[in-house]
């Protein structure tokens, strides 16, 4: 049987290895049309590298059908520029691919962001330039070229690119709950760990180990299938759980910030029933109470109406005891007793970390404590102004910086997002919401913004009430 497969496939190279460049160019395009810049998925902004490495790959493996070709007609010069094309295309897709798991695992790991260039440079310089001085043994050379790069870039990127999308999973997608993201995740990390193998493992022939045991021909004469039909697999699936997770991530993550949405509407509509409450129902009663206490101050009732008042009284009081509790229910739980753990709370909010990177820097805060009941105000303007930047700008990265002097409290967020023209109307409650709550608190708020370079919104407050 394995030798009758060996046969077909022998038979049908050619087809082989257009349908191998096809599956990984159609990976790169489709990606590449699919993602978008303004996706709120962190992973959807470096998705532009996996593009440029399925189409760089496909093209490089289209080579092993129109280079033949092109060698019955054309002079051994042009042929062999062409090799060099083909071999430098390898080593650029991996280059690529392993840029994309660096992306990945930026957090995590920052200092590998100089990976990628070391290792396309020292390659290029150890296997491939050698190749385009001797002339004479250029296809040695690339054999060999071909051999190191998928050793030391294929095998590592695919590594580095499964265990990104890893880590993507338990920091992005966990905090949110996808679990249909997660699982086509899931596959696609799965695809790269097994492309690891197969496509930076199983290479050309050649006198060193392993190389000299584990290459295209022993694979054959074990599984019968040639590498590049398990890699065109491979890369078709991974082509699919990408594009189904851009797909699923757009419609669930509308969902999220729709139900952020609600969640602030509630909290609005919480603090004005309950200073309707206070405004108006409690003092209403505070003032039937006062009536009454004057009615039996004036008349000199007997035991009896005087026992009524004084139980009217009662239940009057009572009643203002019940609404105060029923206040403070109303009010958000969970905030924090402080401004700097009410900046804390919202900025570490999952949901929001997990859609955009939140930086916080906060000078020291004056000792003395910021009035509790002005809290939900300076929340409400803070977790408007980030759920902005994470739904409508497409910001990366947001800025929270907090610092007072001279009794002067200043809340500063700024995005790095596509901004806004600020003379042109806007439509929703959002900004005049927040302008409100500003003034409420005998403050202000400033909105800097052009199209194309960002927003920054300040809050200047005065950190006493009575200031």
């Amino acid at each position: 049987m394995i030798a009758g497969m060996h046969q077909f496939f022998e038979t049908n190279e050619t087809i082989v290895w257009f349908v191998y460049g096809l599956v990984f160019f159609t990976l790169g395009l489709a990606i590449a049309l699919q993602s978008r810049s303004h996706s709120r998925l962190e992973m959807a902004r470096y998705l532009g590298w996996l593009a440029a490495f399925g189409v760089t790959h496909g093209l490089h493996e289209w080579g092993g059908v129109f280079v033949p070709i092109q060698a019955t007609y054309l002079p051994d010069a042009a042929v062999s520029f062409l090799v060099l094309l083909q071999t430098f295309l390898l080593g650029l897709s991996f280059a690529f691919l392993l840029q994309f798991g660096v992306e990945l695992l930026r957090r995590r790991w920052p200092r590998l962001k100089v990976l990628p260039l070391v290792l396309f440079t020292g390659w290029l310089l150890a296997f491939f330039v050698p190749g385009v001085v001797h002339t004479a043994s250029v296809s040695e050379q690339q054999a060999l070229a071909s051999i190191w790069a998928r050793y030391l870039m294929g095998a590592p990127a695919s590594i580095l690119s499964a265990i990104g999308l890893q880590y993507q999973i338990n920091t992005t997608i966990r905090p949110l709950g996808f679990r249909n993201i997660a699982r086509t995740m899931h596959i696609a990390s799965l695809a790269l760990a097994g492309y690891s193998f197969f496509g930076g493992f199983i290479v050309p022939p050649a006198s060193f180990p392993p190389a000299s045991w584990l290459n295209d021909q022993t694979f054959v004469a074990w599984v019968g299938l040639p590498p590049p039909v398990i890699r065109s697999f491979i890369g078709l699936v991974l082509a699919l759980a990408m594009i189904r997770t851009l797909e699923v991530f757009d419609i669930e993550v509308d969902q999220i910030i729709e139900q952020m949405q609600v969640e602030r509407e509630v909290v609005e509509e919480r603090e004005r029933i309950a200073r309707e409450l206070h405004d108006g129902t409690i003092q209403t009663i505070y003032t039937a109470g006062l009536l009454v206490e004057s009615i039996g101050s004036k008349i000199r009732p007997d035991k009896e109406t005087a026992g009524r008042l004084e139980r009217v009284g009662s239940l009057l009081n009572e009643a203002i005891a019940n609404l105060r509790g029923y206040i403070g229910n109303l009010q958000p739980q969970g905030m924090g007793e402080s401004l700097e753990a009410v900046i804390r709370n919202q900025t570490e909010d999952a949901r929001l970390n997990s859609l955009v990177e939140i930086q916080v820097e906060m000078d020291k805060l004056p000792e003395e404590p910021f009035n509790a009941a002005r809290l939900p105000h300076v929340a409400a303007i803070l977790t408007e102004a980030l759920s902005n930047a994470a739904r409508h700008s497409g910001s990366r990265s947001v800025k929270v910086s907090a610092a007072c002097e001279d009794g002067q409290c200043v809340l500063s967020v700024e995005d790095d997002g596509r901004g806004f023209d600020s003379a042109a109307p806007k439509p929703g409650y959002g900004l005049r919401n927040m302008r409100d709550r500003a003034r409420l608190l005998a403050g202000s708020l400033d909105v800097v913004t052009q199209p194309g370079k960002g927003t920054r919104i300040t809050l200047r407050i005065p950190w006493r009430e009575e200031a």
